[in-house]
This record gives C-alpha cells, sequence and structure tokens, in this order.
C-alpha cells in the first residue's frame, strides 16, 4: 500500500512563504499602517517585536513547541510593555496565534501538544486578563472557540499522521518480512538441489570407482596398459567424490563407505501417491506414451514437482481430489498435476516452492508454469529426454 506525501521540502517552502507573508503585513502594519497605533514605544521596538512573532512560523513544523513558546511569550512580553490591555489597545495577533496553537497540536509529541495548549491558553489569559479586571469584556473572546477548534483539528491531523506512518511501517516489514522469508526459501531450496545432486553425482562416481576397481581383479595379466588405465580411473573418481563431498558440505557416515543411495524418482511415485493417501487426498496417475528412463537428475526433479503439485493441493486447496498426469513423448516428459477446485488464495507468504520447482526445472532445460485450470489449479512441467542436446 502507497500512501502518497508532499515531500518535506515543499511543505518547508510554504511555511516559510506563510511566515515571510505574515512578517512583511505586520512590518507593512507597523511602519504604514495603524499596528503601532496605541504603542508606548517607538516603531522600530514594535517592529521588532513583530519580527520575534512572525519570523520563527518557517520552522512551526520542525520546532513546534519552540516556535509556539516563543511566538506566545514575545506578545505577551511585548504587549505588557508596550499596549494598554485593560483598556484593549494591543494590535491584532489572533491569525499568528491560531497557526502556533494548530503547529504545536499537529506536529508535536503529545505530551509537548498538551503542554502547547496550556502554554497558550496561560499567554491568552494573561493578555485577557486586565481587561476582565477593569469590567470589560475581551475583544477576542469568541477567538477562543477558534483556538480550540486549531489545537483539536492539530491533534485530529497528528493521529492520522501516525496511523498512515504506522501503516507504513507495518507493509514495510511485511514487505521485508515477505523478501528475507522468499531468500531463505529460495536458499534452502538451492541447498536442497545441491545435497541431491550430490547423491545422484557420487552414486555415478562410486558405482565408476567400484566398476574399475573389479575391472582390475578381473583382468587376465599382459594388460598392464588397461590396467593402469583402470587404476587412474579408480583413483580420480576417489578423488573426485572426495573434494565434492567437501565442496557441498555433505558427509555421509556409512557402513559401506563409498554406497550411496540415490534420490527419489518416478519409479517411487507409488509411494508418494500411497502417503499422499494417508493425509486424506485421494491421487489418480495416468501414465501415457512409451515409458523411457530420464537421467538421475532429472528424474529426480520430475519427482520433485509432483511431489510439490500435491502438497500445494493438499494445503491450500478445498478438495481431497487430485489428478497426476505422465506423458512420455518422443523428445520431452510432459507432466502435470490438476486439482478440480475451487482454490483457496495462496498466503502471501506463500509460493516459494513453486519457485523452487521452476529453479530445478530449468536447471535440466525444461519449462515450468502453474496457474488456475478450470476453475482449479494446474502445475506443469516439461523435461527433455537430453537436457544437454539443442
Amino acid at each position: 500500500m502507497a500512501i502518497s506525501r508532499a515531500p518535506s521540502r515543499v511543505w518547508s517552502v510554504i511555511d516559510w512563504v506563510i511566515a515571510l507573508g505574515l512578517t512583511a503585513a505586520g512590518q507593512f502594519g507597523v511602519w504604514l499602517g495603524s499596528l503601532a497605533a496605541g504603542s508606548a514605544g517607538p516603531r522600530s521596538v514594535d517592529a521588532a517585536l513583530w519580527l520575534v512573532m512572525t519570523v520563527p512560523l518557517g520552522l512551526r513544523r520542525r520546532f513546534p513547541t519552540v516556535v509556539l513558546v516563543t511566538v506566545m511569550t514575545a506578545a505577551v512580553v511585548g504587549f505588557a510593555a508596550l499596549y494598554d490591555l485593560s483598556a484593549q489597545t494591543q494590535p491584532d495577533a489572533f491569525l499568528i496565534f491560531l497557526i502556533a496553537i494548530y503547529s504545536v497540536a499537529a506536529h508535536a509529541d503529545a505530551r509537548q501538544a498538551v503542554f502547547g495548549g496550556v502554554y497558550a491558553a496561560a499567554a491568552i489569559i494573561a493578555l485577557d486578563l486586565p481587561a476582565v479586571l477593569a469590567g470589560s469584556v475581551p475583544d477576542d473572546v469568541y477567538a477562543w472557540l477558534l483556538y480550540a477548534l486549531a489545537w483539536a483539528a492539530g491533534q485530529a491531523l497528528r493521529r492520522r499522521q501516525q496511523h498512515a506512518a504506522a501503516l507504513v511501517r507495518r507493509v514495510d516489514a511485511q514487505e521485508a518480512e515477505r523478501d528475507q522469508h522468499a531468500q531463505r526459501a529460495a536458499v534452502d531450496e538451492r541447498s536442497r538441489i545441491a545435497r541431491e545432486l550430490h547423491d545422484i553425482i557420487a552414486h555415478s562416481l562410486s558405482v565408476i570407482v567400484v566398476q574399475a576397481a573389479a575391472e582390475q581383479r578381473v583382468l587376465p595379466d599382459g594388460n598392464e596398459s588397461t590396467r593402469e588405465v583402470l587404476a587412474a580411473i579408480e583413483r580420480t573418481g576417489r578423488q573426485a567424490l572426495v573434494e565434492l563431498r567437501h565442496l557441498l558440505g555433505v558427509v555421509r557416515r556409512t557402513d559401506q563407505g563409498l554406497a550411496l543411495t540415490p534420490q527419489p524418482g518416478l519409479e517411487r511415485l507409488d509411494e508418494l501417491v500411497e502417503e499422499m493417501g494417508e493425509a486424506g487426498l485421494q491421487v489418480d496417475v495416468r501414465v501415457e506414451g512409451n515409458r523411457w528412463p530420464l537421467p538421475p537428475g532429472a528424474d529426480l526433479t520430475a519427482f520433485r514437482v509432483i511431489q510439490e503439485g500435491l502438497t500445494n493441493v493438499l494445503k491450500h486447496a478445498n478438495c481431497r481430489h487430485a489428478r497426476v498426469v505422465i506423458r512420455y513423448g518422443d523428445v520431452d516428459v510432459d507432466l502435470q498435476v490438476i486439482d478440480p477446485g475451487p482454490a483457496e488464495p495462496v498466503p502471501a507468504t506463500g509460493g516459494q516452492g513453486l519457485l523452487g520447482m521452476r529453479e530445478r526445472v530449468a536447471i535440466y532445460a525444461g519449462t515450468f508454469d502453474a496457474g488456475p485450470h478450470d476453475g482449479g489449479f494446474r502445475l506443469h512441467a516439461r523435461l527433455p529426454r537430453d537436457p544437454t542436446g539443442p
């Protein structure tokens, strides 16, 4: 969710335009108008007083409490010194007070806003008190309602800004958490792929090593050159196994040392279907075409794609039935996992499993897509028979 805001620099310019406009109006009133009428001091003192009361308004957003205290204090001290407050001869500073009160309520924190409201009320009372004691009603008595409304409006704006800022922080935190979750899921999936590829490659290397060692034992005498080649194959294979384990950080202790069990493939699809049935998902499997063996890594990827699709049906669909279709073509195998739906929306933090499947399939030059299908959801992948081909 995006919340539009005017740049702070723009608001700062607006504040200074207001402050300088009031300053210009005040100086015009002092030197050419009637603001200094009834003043007991020279015009230069009145001019300085209005400068102190108007110029700080340019900083009303950054330092609202300081600005209000400065304005109200200058008004109380200056008006008391220069004008007869009991006769109500002080000039009108209503707009300046209104802006200062609104600003402290809108832009200061809660405690300072309350302090600013109390301080402003005390200052205005101090200005009106001599007239009240003299038995007259102050001219600005009706302005009190507007001052209160300005303070309340400022408080409402501050709460709205805090709520908007909280929403922005919450959205940012959710996006950061979602990104971190996606990154962790991608890293975990890649680590899993690395481990499984290690098992596949290590299994193939171990077969090569065992066969080379066995062939050396049955090789007739007189074939020393062949024996040396087989020994080199065995030695290189064993070294490659060690380096592979060190590289991927996967060290497994088994009774037979190099005997590593390969990861599951489509041959174990019946076991997966049985597991899903025990979890409450009925799976129909249909195999079309003449079956041919996939390379070990692609076979594992095909198994994982179907496993991910069935797991998604179990987690995110309002149905207890799914269909798996495996089509063997001349150049590729087509895999589909289909549920009839209706599908529930996947949570915002979900979907990393599909990302991992896409990466898996891409390793073997395949294609992958997932999305709505006939009121339900379909996961679809194609894996080429020869991933290294054109």
